[in-house]
């Protein structure tokens, strides 16, 4: 039996120990299984490029648990996308990305591809296996559900994202001692996350738990309320700016600072709508997805706010690549290696899908069919804990 894996889309807290996971528990289940490593994901796959796992990889399963990142790497292909395909050089003119991606699998003897990524990688991971299916292609292929974002339709927990907000938490603590460098001084937290907000919540709920657990010193001006957090914006919750600069700038005046979390996707719709009135070209990757790294979020609101609370410095600071390379605390690790059983179990079964936990069905870890998974899952904005946590800080 030949195993391979695929990395794919951005980075997570969970790549790298999602193939050691998968690979632990195939010395149980299929102790004779060859693993494959396919290079730069979807890339690799379609111009054959991939790495061979040594018999050594089985009974050093666990220093995959240490590393953040991927060590087969990650690229954003979707195969859907004949003419992007094209245009990068992954497949020829007249061929079809889904039918050359099929033929690898059979040219490298593949029964079990097991994707690791996000909505993206695996709504990707959907059309091969159905591509599969229709065309008689004996292979069975089981995704993991990789993001940061935790925005994955029906899964209630994506791999990686409670490291990411512990992650983005640790960062803030030594950001925020930046507030000390200037009289009014501004700081801007930008946290990933497209369209949902959960990371930059639950960033901000870890940051403000740590804070918690502080000894403050007022009487020499080291308070707590100068280290909190005085505003969460996310892309699921309307934004009345001059609103929210009339209350901050009365932070401003009490605690001489203010520091703000923001989704990256925050207010991202009425930006490009006004970029591209005035003529900009926006950006956009082979999904469609505006890159938001380019449009630079933090840095636009950081401008508009400087005037307004008449701030003397303005510091935009961006967690996401600082937390999403790292490798998976203990409780990520341990859903990891949950998925990993039953991706396992599921594939040796010819059951293709996603292996996650199924909020339709009471949490329960199982392979999800493909055709229910998608992106774009908004965060709650009504969980007890988040509307708490705006009451602490003044934001209704």
């Amino acid at each position: 039996m030949k195993i391979a894996f695929l990395t794919a889309g951005g980075l997570a807290p969970c790549l790298s120990s999602s193939i050691g996971a998968l690979i632990e528990h195939y010395q149980t289940l299929a102790p004779d299984a060859e693993f494959i490593g396919y290079l730069n994901g979807y890339q690799g796959l379609l111009l054959g490029k991939s790495i061979s796992f040594p018999e050594s990889a089985k009974s050093n399963y666990e220093i995959f648990y240490k590393f953040g990142g991927s060590p087969i790497g990650n690229s954003r292909v979707k195969l859907t996308n004949v003419e992007d395909c094209l245009k990068r050089g992954l497949v020829k003119e007249g061929e079809t990305p889904l039918n050359v991606a099929a033929e690898q699998l059979r040219s490298d003897k593949i029964d079990i591809l097991h994707t690791i990524g996000g909505d993206d990688t695996n709504t990707t991971a959907a059309d091969l296996a159905a591509y599969l299916h229709e065309h008689d292609y004996d292979f069975t292929v089981v995704g993991m559900p990789k993001t940061v974002d935790n925005d994955v339709y029906p899964i209630s927990q994506s791999l990686g994202a409670w490291t990411a907000a512990e992650q983005g938490s640790l960062f803030f603590q030594n950001i925020a001692n930046e507030n000390t460098t200037s009289a009014r001084q501004l700081i801007i937290h930008e946290v990933m996350g497209r369209n949902c907000g959960w990371l930059t919540a639950a960033t901000a709920a870890a940051y403000r738990k740590n804070l918690s657990t502080w000894d403050f010193f007022p009487e020499v001006l080291l308070s707590q309320e100068r280290w909190d957090i005085d505003a969460v914006w996310l892309p699921e919750m309307p934004l009345d700016l001059e609103s929210e600069s009339t209350r901050l700038r009365q932070r401003m005046d009490e605690k001489d600072s203010v520091n703000i979390f923001i989704s990256e996707g925050a207010g991202v719709d009425a930006i490009v709508k006004k970029l591209e009135a005035d003529g900009t070209k926006v950006p956009r990757d082979a999904f469609g997805h505006v890159r938001l790294d380019e449009i630079n979020i933090g840095k636009w609101f950081g401008k508009q706010l400087k005037k307004s609370l008449s701030a003397e410095k303005v510091l935009v600071q961006k967690s996401g690549y600082f937390a999403r390379s790292a490798a998976p605390n203990k409780e990520d690790l341990e859903l990891i290696k949950q998925s990993a059983g039953v991706a396992a179990k599921g594939a040796l079964e010819g059951t293709s899908g996603v292996a996650g936990l199924d909020e339709d069905q009471d949490n329960v870890m199982r392979v999800i069919e493909f055709p229910r998974i998608k992106g774009g899952k908004p965060f709650n904005t009504e969980e007890p804990w988040f509307v708490e946590m705006l009451k602490e800080i003044g934001q209704s």
